[in-house]
């Protein structure tokens, strides 16, 4: 505020200030939820059926995790992971169609008040993990079988091989997704290249499947690209160094800010 006056004697002062605000739609920072790392394996088991009914092809796209607690209804990610290598190298995110491995009530990245089994290990440590490398459980599972391995996630064929590029079972860290709040947007079509900036010639980090909900943090304009969708220069980020064009996304829930 600057105040003035038409002659040198005079002074001018303020008596009241007034502010009045619009109102705007208030936009939530999308943020990845809860993070752990656990120990994933290959599920493979080409042809057989998932818990949510889905028949496993060559080189899927889903994970599988040991409770009914985080599993999506079929050809949906109501329930969706982002997993990546230790490196951060590689990651994808890709829904929960099955149960496993393991165990089927251990929704270990659950609080001890409300996780269903095992409430006296630490929130984030599956019981798989406990039983195989402390002895818990006298090392079995639920159903009394020895622990083989401390797995916490299942990977299938095509998110372990192509999303991940893994040659063996191997330490990730895991996002659960719904833990989250903020923009999240649907892959309508996938697997979907996840790049390092918002252009095709911009390096592949990774894969986002078919119906995987990811978090948006905010869009960028980019390369144009057309898709089944739309044809755009809208890339939308889901994290640092991850894009995606908003071509492949089907909707939106939320409100897209630009970066």
């Amino acid at each position: 505020m600057a105040l003035t006056a038409e002659r040198p004697s005079a002074a001018p002062t303020v008596r009241t200030v007034r502010l009045v605000a619009d109102s705007i739609a208030a936009v939530t920072a999308a943020t990845p939820g809860l993070t752990y790392r656990v120990y994933a394996t290959r599920e493979g088991l080409v042809g057989g059926t998932t818990a949510n009914g889905h028949v496993i092809v060559s080189r899927d796209h889903f994970v599988a995790l040991p409770s009914a607690r985080g599993l999506s209804p079929k050809n949906t990610g109501d329930y969706t992971v982002r997993v990546c290598t230790t490196t951060r190298s590689r990651c994808e995110y890709a829904p929960v169609w099955d149960i496993g491995p393991w165990n089927t009530r251990d929704d270990y990245w659950n609080p001890s008040s409300v996780r269903e089994s095992w409430k006296d290990l630490p929130q984030g440590r599956p019981e798989a993990q406990a039983a195989y490398q402390s002895g818990y459980n006298g090392g079995r599972d639920q159903f009394g079988r020895v622990v083989g391995s401390p797995a916490g996630i299942d990977l299938a064929d095509g998110t372990f091989w192509d999303g991940l590029l893994l040659t063996d079972n191997a330490w990730v860290d895991v996002a659960y997704l719904w833990t989250g709040t903020g923009t999240r947007g649907r892959i309508g079509n996938g697997p979907l290249n996840i790049r390092s900036g918002p252009s095709t010639s911009n390096p592949v980090v990774g894969l986002a499947a078919t119906y995987a909900n990811v978090p948006i943090e905010c869009s960028v304009t980019g390369q144009s690209v057309s898709g089944p969708y739309r044809t755009t220069s809208q890339w939308n980020r889901l994290a640092s160094g991850h894009f995606v064009s908003h071509a492949y996304v089907s909707s939106v829930t939320g409100t897209i800010a630009a970066c």
